[in-house]
């Protein structure tokens, strides 16, 4: 658009690398005056003992103004079997989710076949690889972050974070992976109390779910 105004937005994401973490900052173009960004949220995964959780807030923020406080981020897919929550725009994230569920039904429920083959697709498709957003999907073994870049990347511990309160929610993982008793369900409520009270675009509406057939 010739002569528009250029707007970038960052959108964080805490990523795994090379045995520590790092905070990924997507930069986003927008043209014209009037575009106007929906951001913010905090999803958490986290594995102990068998047991597999994830956790999501319910706060969707368009600029300065709180839109809603009760969305679901998270949800159950291939009967059950693999949860997936995204952080980004909630349109481009439910398309992916079609696509996502798409992939696991063809191959069988194996998440990892799965992640890899919509990586591809986002990344090299013209429509798809205009979305925008972060998914995080775990089922029994694994856990994945998938970019619209093409990566899937596997943490090597057993926690995984997405959004603006990503780095918070996890610090705070770490620390009571370590130092408590508690167990994978416990953590998270935990950890994304202490989110929602550092980051202002996470609130705490929280929904957790808990993968089937993981110790309660």
């Amino acid at each position: 658009m010739p002569g528009a105004l250029k707007y970038y937005f960052i959108t964080p994401a805490f990523l795994p690398y090379q045995g520590g973490y790092l905070l990924e900052l997507g930069l986003e173009k927008r043209y014209g005056s009037n575009q106007k960004k929906i951001r913010g949220t905090t999803i958490l995964s986290v594995r102990k003992n068998g047991q597999g959780v994830m956790a999501a807030d319910g706060q969707v923020t368009l600029e300065n103004t709180i839109m809603k406080k009760k969305a679901k981020k998270v949800r159950f897919m291939y009967n059950d079997q693999v949860l997936v929550g995204f952080a980004g725009a909630t349109a481009d994230a439910f398309a992916l989710f079609e696509r996502l569920e798409a992939k696991l039904e063809k191959y069988n429920g194996n998440l990892s076949r799965a992640a890899v083959e919509l990586a591809k697709d986002w990344r090299t498709d013209k429509i798809l690889r205009r979305l925008e957003a972060l998914l995080l999907a775990m089922d029994k073994e694994h856990t994945l972050i998938l970019s619209g870049n093409g990566d899937v990347i596997e943490p090597d511990e057993e926690l995984a974070a997405i959004g603006s309160g990503g780095p918070y929610a996890l610090a705070a993982a770490r620390a009571l992976m370590a130092h408590s008793d508690l167990n994978a369900k416990s953590i998270a409520m935990e950890s994304m109390k202490i989110a929602a009270s550092i980051c202002i675009y996470t609130n705490e509406e929280f929904e957790v779910k808990l993968l089937p057939n993981t110790k309660t």
